[in-house]
């Protein structure tokens, strides 16, 4: 086995990789940019070496310091993790070369399968059934639009050398196709050094379920099930489960056969995926395969017991599987959801800064896939800590959370409670649509395509409206806690002489819009909550006056909530919801009522940075006339191209920013008269 591992990445995989690395008894070198100097990757590695400035072109993609950083170490092998090198032929011929182990398949697989041009002729010569596409070099903008007329509108831009949504766009007409081409090929460049672009037809309603395959360099080959990874959005996965809800045990087997045999027609050795696009009527198409281990590869360790970061390794030292296709069973349902640093509420759009709070759920220490089938498991792969930076640098995930149940509805049951649990302060996450996610009727049943967010999202996400069952537990909460704080103000010493603070029993809560009258009666095991019309619900918990996190329980049932301090009560997160909970005497509810609303300050006439990132160019000039819907300027951010129009026709009064310019949230980049 080798002496010495170099993970030539960042972020949660490379604490990933350091994990398995450590349990084998392998020491671990990490590698780190000026922006990663206090990563945590760099922090759990035994050793640590510098390679370069924040952008990736400049530090973890540029060969030359890496081998460089293998050099300095005496690395026996290295794990290139996702994305970056780990599916570059030339770094892996470069390994080579100097007698290092690659964690990964032969250069020649990856070349013909790491290639998506070359990957779907290959599949196109082996009868595998493809999607219509084009899968020539496209030279231009025209001439991507001729082929864009050609395949028949919509389609999709890809990068041949892409993965991780990067480089990807939808084109419904010509402009699109044209201006899509074009960003693509600057977000490919950027992101993988290299531009080429191909185009294939969009299929609607698809879903996108994925095989692993595990092989050897002695001839074996096995797959592990699937994944389901239709919840995407920006043609980025967001949600993943193990295994699909749509499929059955014969497509599976079908599957998964042409998969290996795929894998083995170009010599696979080591962990890939095969990724399919299948339809209503569980016809499948062979999408690409990803010759490297995926970012949603925990649920399959989940429902397998695989540790396939260990299996890559001893692949890699020449080891034959010891696992062979009868030993693959699926035990249960796992689900991912990715936590990334983008604000829902923003459109999704990239968010950067400290993470000032950073307090996951409680992980299972152990889990044996079959062996303790009613249990429920939590994991956190991560790659951040309190206090840490999230940079404008990287792709933006900060963890992936991940529950496991002996079935579905468990596994989702505990995903929704997962979430509240996870405490996340100074930027802007997804975690409140990760919750809604879960919530939704149609995720729940399983019956989702590829178009979920789009069609269930059209207009983006602005919150969660709970139900009043919801609103009712939550209300009772509140009441019992904001009981419990008003019993500490009335201890506070120091009060005046013959002056008693009481604490009484009736209040008024007021919550998304409702109000509710209240008589909380109160014992040492917890408080009833009787609301006006003779309801009650029971609520107990030990929450104290300053904890940000709330374990209830109400009428029998869990609630976690995630509490701030708002003036008269508190601010509620739960279920993908942010509410204000004012919790009042009678008479303070009948004055509040008399307060007029403060209006919002108005910026109809101004363009807003929504997020933080660099100007790449400005599209207009002072006094020109612009359009509904016409390009204003791009803003890049975490290797992302974002173009932002105008919402209405209008006439540019004043630029306030230009190419090169830094910008954070809200900075006003033009006004309009």
């Amino acid at each position: 086995m080798f002496k010495k591992l170099l993970i030539a990445n960042r972020g949660e995989i490379a604490c990933r990789v350091i994990k398995t690395a450590r349990k084998m008894g392998i020491p671990t070198v990490a590698i780190y940019s000026d922006a990663d100097a206090q990563a945590l990757h760099v922090q759990m590695a035994d050793e640590a070496i510098h390679i370069g400035p924040p952008p990736a072109n400049q530090s973890y993609i540029v060969i030359d310091k890496v081998m460089d950083a293998i050099q300095q170490s005496g690395a026996e092998a290295v794990h290139p993790g996702y994305g970056f090198l780990s599916e570059n032929a030339k770094f892996a011929e470069a390994l080579d070369a100097a007698g290092v182990a690659f964690v990964g398949p032969p250069k020649g697989a990856i070349e013909s399968m790491g290639d998506k041009i070359t990957s779907k002729k290959i599949a196109q010569e082996a009868d595998v059934s493809t999607v219509p596409g084009y899968m020539g070099l496209i030279e231009d903008a025209d001439e991507a639009v001729k082929i864009s007329n050609e395949i028949g509108y919509p389609v999709m831009l890809k990068a041949s050398a892409g993965g991780g949504g990067k480089g990807m766009r939808i084109a419904w007409n010509d402009e699109e196709a044209r201006e899509g081409f074009q960003s693509s090929k600057n977000e490919a460049a950027n992101s993988f050094g290299d531009d080429r672009i191909f185009i294939e037809k969009f299929v609607t309603q698809p879903r996108h379920i994925e095989i692993q395959v595990l092989c050897d360099s002695h001839g074996n080959g096995i797959y592990l099930g699937e994944r389901e990874c239709s919840i995407q959005r920006r043609n980025q996965k967001v949600v993943e489960e193990a295994p699909s809800p749509f499929l059955d045990e014969a497509t599976r087997k079908a599957m998964g056969e042409q998969s290996v045999a795929l894998a083995k027609a170009v010599g696979y050795a080591s962990a890939g995926t095969v990724e399919f696009i299948v339809d209503g009527s569980k016809n499948f198409y062979f999408l690409e395969m990803n010759t490297r281990l995926q970012v949603e590869h925990p649920v399959t360790e989940l429902i397998t017991g695989v540790d396939l970061v260990e299996q890559m390794i001893r692949v890699a030292a020449g080891e034959t599987l010891s696992i062979t296709q009868d030993d693959v069973k699926l035990h249960g349902w796992a689900i991912e959801n990715r936590l990334y640093a983008e604000d829902p509420y923003r459109g999704f759009l990239p968010s950067i800064g400290r993470l000032t709070r950073y307090r996951p759920p409680a992980e299972t220490e152990s889990y044996t896939p079959g062996v303790t089938p009613d249990s429920i498991v939590v994991r956190n792969d991560t790659g951040v800590y309190e206090g840490g930076e999230i940079s404008m640098y990287y792709d933006p995930m900060i963890a992936k959370l991940c529950t496991w149940g002996p079935d579905r509805a468990t596994a989702i049951e505990a995903m929704r409670v997962a979430l509240d649990s996870f405490e996340v302060e100074g930027i802007g996450h997804n975690l409140p649509f990760l919750s809604a996610v879960m919530d939704h009727p149609k995720f729940f049943s399983g019956d989702m395509t590829t178009a979920f967010i789009a069609e269930e999202y059209p207009d983006g996400f602005e919150g969660v409206e709970l139900s009043e069952t919801d609103l009712r537990r939550i209300a009772a909460a509140c009441a019992a806690m904001h009981r419990v704080a008003e019993i500490r103000r009335a201890r506070v010493s120091g009060r005046m002489d013959n002056h008693e603070r009481k604490v009484g029993t009736d209040w008024n809560v007021s919550l998304q819009g409702l109000s509710y009258d209240v008589v909380i009666d109160a014992d040492h095991e917890g408080a009833t909550v009787a609301f006006d019309g003779g309801s009650a619900l029971r609520v107990s918990g030990d929450w104290t006056p300053g904890d940000q996190l709330a374990e209830m329980t109400v009428d029998g049932a869990p609630l976690v909530l995630k509490v701030g301090k708002v003036s008269g009560g508190f601010r509620i997160r739960t279920r993908g919801a942010d509410l204000k909970v004012h919790v009042r005497s009678p008479r303070q509810a009948e004055l509040a009522r008399l307060m007029p609303e403060k209006t919002p300050p108005d910026t109809s006439k101004m363009l807003l940075c929504p997020m933080p990132g660099l100007v790449v160019k400005v599209d207009v000039a002072e006094g020109d006339e612009v359009q509904e819907g016409q390009a204003l300027c791009t803003i890049e951010a975490m290797k992302m191209e974002n173009i932002l129009r105008a919402e209405k026709k209008g006439i540019v009064s004043k630029i306030n920013a230009g190419a090169g310019d830094s910008l954070a949230v809200d900075d006003v980049i033009m006004e309009f008269e």
